[in-house]
């Protein structure tokens, strides 16, 4: 079963790239996906552009209106995502654990619905 990992956090990622605190960040970021990725669960994972560089897509009685920015004005930002594949629920759970976001965030796990094509 696919699981997507939504990483959030309070105040986004840290802003200085030269700081303590990024450094230590991404060490741990680093050290749970190489976790992941030999126990051959990673699908695939990225960091987010801020929010600032969003933009959202409405279509509305078959108009297209584009707005700069998110969907919706929260203080807490998605800053990343990582998908896996586990066995279940509670595999994806504990590999959500080991991750940074879930000690000064949050992180959604949610199960990726298999679609099938018809034929």
């Amino acid at each position: 079963m696919k699981y997507l990992f939504l990483l959030y956090s309070p105040g986004g990622a840290p802003k200085d790239p030269t700081s303590v605190e990024y450094a230590e960040t991404f060490a741990a970021f680093a050290e749970a996906e190489a976790a992941m990725e030999k126990a051959g669960v990673m699908l695939d994972c990225a960091p987010l552009q801020p929010v600032s560089a969003a933009s959202t897509v409405r279509v509305r009685d078959g108009r297209t209106m584009v707005t700069d920015g998110p969907a919706a004005e929260i203080k807490e930002q998605v800053g990343g995502y990582l998908v896996v594949e586990c066995a279940d629920l509670d595999e994806a759970l504990r590999w959500a654990a080991t991750l940074p976001s879930a000690r000064d965030g949050w992180v959604e796990v949610r199960p990726v619905f298999s679609v099938v094509p018809p034929s």
